[in-house]
């Protein structure tokens, strides 16, 4: 195996970790320290990644059974979040046509939608994909990247918010999008900050090492590959989430579940479990890409 990003026969033992199996490849927020093989770390260009890489066909079937209700009862703070992603794109590209790959129950599209732009939405899971066409009106997908028949050319902005992560091929998705966006388009990533001092820090113990996470990217590296696929990074910076005081306490159940409980009981009674919050660790990453003509 060669390094995704450089291609360099060079990658060397990072971390080792929880081996996941192909029954528990699913999205998931809790099983922190858990991936599909050990992470092994490029010693060119500094990018880590998975030593195995799952196939595709076992992660596209997680993914399609994935549905989380969790992230429907923080939809207040997952549209914070969403306006200030595509407020950010908004100030590289005018408002137009926006496809988001991966985009979840649609809360991205949907904040897209109000402030004037056409949207369409790709999305793998069975639950998420028809939450978005049926609560939402959107005109959401349920297909996964590949194999999505959409037209080239077609658009002025794509979004992939924590998707990049999970794809085994990478270089080649940024291929595709670059067909499908307009010239002089824009491609708008959030994911994890492999970089970061706190996930070097906590190494296997960080909550972005996850069993469908395949890819560990730092700024640097993630700016690597995108100017080896024709893009040009624009705009590189921290990118927190909003959610709930409740979900961000209920997110320590991958450490201690006791005191994840404990935790939102003792914000419950003092009536903060409801408050927004958007805690910066500066491990999350947004990044602003647009292609080069």
């Amino acid at each position: 195996m060669t390094c995704v990003v450089c291609g360099a026969d060079a990658l060397e033992p990072y971390l080792s970790v929880n081996k996941s199996h192909d029954e528990s490849l699913r999205p998931t927020t809790e099983s922190y320290g858990t991936a599909p093989a050990d992470i092994v770390k490029c010693s060119v260009c500094g990018h880590a990644q998975v030593e195995e890489m799952p196939t595709v066909e076992d992660l596209d079937e997680g993914y399609e059974e994935a549905a989380d209700d969790a992230y429907v009862q923080e939809e207040d703070g997952q549209r914070a979040t969403a306006r200030r992603a595509v407020e950010r794109i908004e100030k590289h590209v005018p408002r137009g046509a926006l496809l988001d790959l991966g985009c979840w129950v649609g809360f991205l599209p949907s904040e897209a939608k109000a402030r004037g732009w056409e949207t369409v939405g790709i999305e793998p899971s069975e639950y998420a994909s028809a939450f978005a066409r049926d609560r939402l009106g959107l005109d959401v997908r349920t297909e996964t990247m590949e194999g999505a028949d959409l037209p080239a050319h077609a658009y002025d902005a794509v979004v992939m918010a924590d998707v990049i992560e999970h794809l085994p091929r990478p270089g080649e998705s940024l291929d595709r999008v670059r067909k499908l966006l307009k010239p002089g388009g824009v491609l708008y990533l959030q994911l994890p900050d492999a970089g970061s001092a706190v996930a070097r820090r906590m190494g296997t113990k960080w909550w972005s090492v996850l069993p469908t996470h395949v890819q560990y990217f730092s700024r640097e590296s993630l700016a690597r590959l995108l100017d080896r696929h024709n893009f040009t990074a624009e705009w590189i910076s921290t990118a927190p989430k909003t959610f709930s005081s409740r979900y961000y306490i209920y997110r320590l159940a991958g450490y201690a579940p006791p005191v994840a409980a404990a935790g939102v009981r003792a914000a419950q009674a003092v009536g903060l479990a409801d408050r927004l919050v958007t805690p910066d660790f500066r491990d999350r990453m947004e990044v602003l890409a647009r292609v080069r003509v």
